[in-house]
Formats: structure tokens, C-alpha cells, sequence
């Protein structure tokens, strides 16, 4: 469900959603869009999870908006799951799903911090996700998103990334949500192809991450 817009830092004591210790990990494609951030103002930024005031002040610090919206968990609700086709498999509103998560009131964002929430959306809602972000962000603007190298849903819990002022994020526990894929370089171009760019760094601890252009 998409949050507020933020324009300056949250109240004291705000709830990030998640829980547990924090884990530093260091991120290239953080790194690359931090040095757009620092050297401009006024972008408009939306960051995928559970609100996190660490990255609601910092971007409103630099004189970014920073807008919230927690896909997977809404996803997660089981209120856009209508039932199973003949075949036994899932079927989902999708229309409704986008209507409630996916409208921007007109907004177009500069970046967006996707993290690994492709990894944990059911599939058919990943392709409409996709296509609406191509909608709602400016041409050249930035996305952002980590893609686990392997299938282990036992194993790859979902966490909340928190940006910090320096090349690493730090990974923290939120809801419980299912890894539903992992996508090779070939998936993610094809996911893309409609995107002007994608830059891939190498993969690291099972996790590989692009910044894609749109």
C-alpha cells in the first residue's frame, strides 16, 4: 500500500516494520546512485518496503521527496488472491492490485530503490509492476533492484534495506514473505526490455544487483 510523501524527516520514534539486528552489506549500485544524489536536488525517489525513517532522512537531508510503498507486503495480505484456475494454480487481481498500489496521482519519479522485491511478488503481478514504474518515472530516471542467483524460499528470508552515507546498506528482517524466483541476466534483460539501459554489478553473497534505465 503506497504511503505518504515525504518532504522532511518522519516524527521520533516512527516504526520502521522490521525488526532485528541490522547487517552491513556493501552494494555498487548503491554507491552509483548515492553520487547522483549528493551532486543534485529536488529528486523524487521511491523507495519499495516497509517505511524506514534512516532513508527518509537522509534523502530529505540531501532535498529529496521520498515516497513509500510496500508492494510485497500488501502482496502478502492475500486480499488480491481470488482464487485458482483450472489447473490448480493461483489466480490474482491484478487490476486491483495496481489500482491500490500502482497509481501515482500524477508523480514521476526521478529513482527507484526496488531492492529484491521481484524476488518475493507472486509472478503474475511482477510484469504489470514493472511496466507501471516504466510509466511513472522520468526518461533517464533510475531503478534499482537486487536479484537473489538462487531458488532457496527456506532459506533467503525477506529483509528491509537502510541506504546509509556510504557505499553500503544495512539489511534488516521485515514481514515474512516468500522468495518466489531467481532470475539469471537473461530474465532480467527480457523483464526490461523495454527500458533504455541496465547496468549489472557482479553477484555477491547470492546476490546479484542492476541499475536499469528508463
Amino acid at each position: 500500500m503506497l504511503g505518504k510523501l515525504f518532504d522532511r524527516p518522519p516524527a521520533p520514534g516512527a516504526s520502521s516494520g522490521a525488526g532485528g539486528p541490522r547487517i552491513l552489506r556493501h552494494s555498487g549500485g548503491w554507491g552509483a546512485l548515492r553520487k547522483r544524489l549528493t551532486s543534485e536536488e529536488g529528486l523524487r525517489v521511491l523507495d519499495i518496503g516497509s517505511t524506514s525513517p534512516a532513508n527518509i532522512n537522509y534523502l530529505t537531508s540531501l532535498g529529496h521527496s521520498v515516497y513509500m510503498a510496500d508492494l510485497v507486503e500488501d502482496a502478502a495480505t492475500g486480499e488480491w488472491l481470488t482464487g485458482t484456475d483450472e489447473d490448480g494454480k493461483p489466480v490474482w487481481d491484478v487490476e486491483g492490485f495496481a489500482r491500490q498500489n500502482l497509481h501515482f496521482s500524477g508523480r514521476n519519479f526521478d529513482m527507484v530503490l526496488m531492492w529484491t522485491a521481484l524476488d518475493y511478488l507472486p509472478e503474475a503481478l511482477v510484469a504489470p509492476v514493472v511496466r507501471a514504474l516504466h510509466g511513472a518515472m522520468t526518461p533517464g530516471g533510475q531503478l534499482l533492484a537486487f536479484f537473489h542467483t538462487k531458488l532457496q524460499p527456506d532459506s533467503t528470508p525477506y529483509h528491509r534495506f537502510h541506504i546509509t552515507a556510504t557505499d553500503d546498506v544495512e539489511l534488516q528482517r521485515a514481514r515474512p514473505a516468500t522468495q518466489q524466483r531467481a532470475m539469471t541476466n537473461r530474465n532480467i534483460e527480457r523483464l526490461f526490455s523495454d527500458w533504455s539501459g541496465l547496468k549489472q554489478f557482479l553477484a555477491k553473497d547470492g546476490v546479484s544487483e542492476a541499475i536499469i534505465v528508463r
